[in-house]
């Protein structure tokens, strides 16, 4: 088991300009951290290969992998044309992940931010053919360069364990899998520990985080706060100090067998660095009691 961090974690100091994407793989390396996400917010890649050739160095001068690149995608387009855009569009980021040596990739199925009438299941079984046909085309792509291509529960339309695990069946492909989110489930008001538990084991790489979570007849007041499907608050917390029982979810990881990359997300209100910070200290802590 190896523990890193997603770039999107300090994200807050790369928009700030604190912060270049070369000082957050120091930063994971200064602070222990084995292994990098990239999620190409706040900066990209894909159109700077001298920037791409330059984190790839980075990675490699500190001993660090870059365990997973994750990005946007959406097939669900109101054209053939558009379709093919987006299965081209993507197919350019697996490119640079060839160029770059990373071998999984998380990309969406549909848009992440949709209004309740396409959150429906009625919605994802209409779109569901697009979704597996944009999937299967990308694993496919992807095989010849040894890559691994996955869906996380991620996005209110496709966010369900039971939602993920359609699209995984229906895709039917063996090097497309699933990026665990250990905390996303609640976005649709699923309890993690049901979810976690359900995907574990199509999960080849594992998303930890924590959120605060209040029922949605107690508005917390201001703050990062954020509704969940069904109207309920969740902000996101310090791995380890928020509501989600991260120590029974770690256990249960842990008793599992998976033995692959756990990547933090902080999306807490805390300055970024410390929570970060706090938050790999704590993963560790917890997989050690587990």
């Amino acid at each position: 088991m190896k523990v890193g961090l997603s770039t999107y974690s300090l994200l807050e100091a790369i928009e700030a300009g604190e912060m270049t994407i070369l000082d957050v793989f120091q930063w994971v390396a200064d602070h222990g951290g084995e292994h990098v996400e990239l999620v190409p917010y706040g900066f990209s890649l894909v159109d700077d290969i001298e920037l791409a050739t330059s984190v790839k160095e980075k990675a490699a001068e500190l001993g660090l992998e870059i365990s997973n690149y994750s990005m946007p995608a959406n097939f669900v387009q109101a054209t053939e044309a558009e379709f093919e855009e987006e299965v081209a569009r993507i197919k350019k980021h697996v490119d640079l992940l060839d160029h770059m040596n990373i071998r999984h990739l998380r990309h969406d199925v549909t848009a992440f931010t949709l209004p309740p009438e396409k959150r429906t299941i009625e919605y994802f079984e209409n779109a569901l053919p697009q979704m597996v046909e944009g999937s299967r085309r990308i694993a496919d792509y992807a095989a010849q360069f040894a890559i691994t291509t996955t869906i996380e529960n991620h996005g209110m339309a496709v966010q369900h364990s039971d939602r993920v695990q359609r699209v995984l069946q229906a895709v039917d492909r063996p090097n497309f899998k699933t990026t665990l989110d250990v905390g996303n489930f609640l976005c649709v008001d699923e309890d993690p520990i049901v979810g976690v538990s359900k995907n574990l084991p199509y999960a080849s790489l594992i998303h930890v985080k924590d959120f605060y979570i209040r029922p949605s007849n107690e508005h917390p007041g201001e703050g990062k706060w954020f509704e969940s499907a069904n109207g309920n608050f969740l902000r996101g917390s310090i791995f380890g100090q928020g509501d989600v029982n991260t120590r029974e979810i770690i256990k249960r990881v842990k008793q599992s067998g998976y033995d692959g990359y756990l990547t933090l997300e902080f999306e807490g209100m805390e300055e970024c660095r410390m929570g970060s910070r706090i938050g790999l200290e704590n993963v560790k802590r917890l997989w050690e009691e587990a």
